[in-house]
């Protein structure tokens, strides 16, 4: 297994390939995103352009099996900057990590630590104070939520990602069991670096 950042040709070779994994990864509980792949590549297309951003790949031998993304706060989604109005931070002193997808059998291999640490190094090399992610809030008695479902707030918690009291997001995305888009909560978590 080899986490690396992508950049230049191996960047613009993976991106097809990120985009498969989010449409995977992301069907399955929590989100249950319903994607598409024209819908995928232009998501992804800023990742491209952006010298800020950085994108990791983990690579089972040649295959892609995971990758992660992240971007100054400014550089993303108007959705998620404008939940930090009123907090007092300043979206440039904000990196933004947008979604880190590892296929189920490559998870508790220490990959997700990795995906961080590129991250949160892409954050430091840009002189940046913090760092955020988010992540949906579906009700705990949802019809969909597996039995067997554990959250990752541990995993968070344990980098040091706390909750940002009142600051989420809305987006919205197709759920693999409904007919259209629907906005869902999305919570931030951030940490000081």
């Amino acid at each position: 297994m080899r986490v690396r950042a992508l950049t230049g040709a191996a960047l613009d070779r993976s991106l097809d390939d990120v985009a498969a994994l989010r449409i995977t990864v992301f069907r399955d509980w929590p989100y249950l995103y319903d994607g598409d792949l024209a819908y995928e590549r232009a998501y992804l297309q800023p990742y491209r352009n952006n010298d800020r951003a950085v994108v990791a790949g983990a690579f089972d031998r040649a295959r892609l099996v995971g990758a992660a993304t992240g971007t100054p706060m400014e550089d993303h989604a108007d959705e998620f900057a404008s939940g930090f109005a009123g907090t007092g931070l300043d979206l440039s002193d904000i990196f933004y990590c947008a979604e880190s997808v590892l296929l189920p059998e490559y998870r508790g291999r220490g990959v997700g630590h990795r995906f961080f640490d590129i991250r949160e190094a892409q954050a430091r090399a840009l002189g940046r104070s913090h760092v955020a992610f988010c992540a949906v809030v579906r009700p705990a008695d949802h019809p969909l939520r597996p039995t067997t479902h554990r959250p990752l707030d541990p995993f968070w918690r344990a980098r040091g990602y706390d909750p940002l009291p009142g600051v989420r997001a809305r987006f919205a995305w197709k759920d693999v069991d409904q007919p259209e888009e629907t906005l869902k909560p999305l919570q931030f978590w951030i940490r000081k670096l």
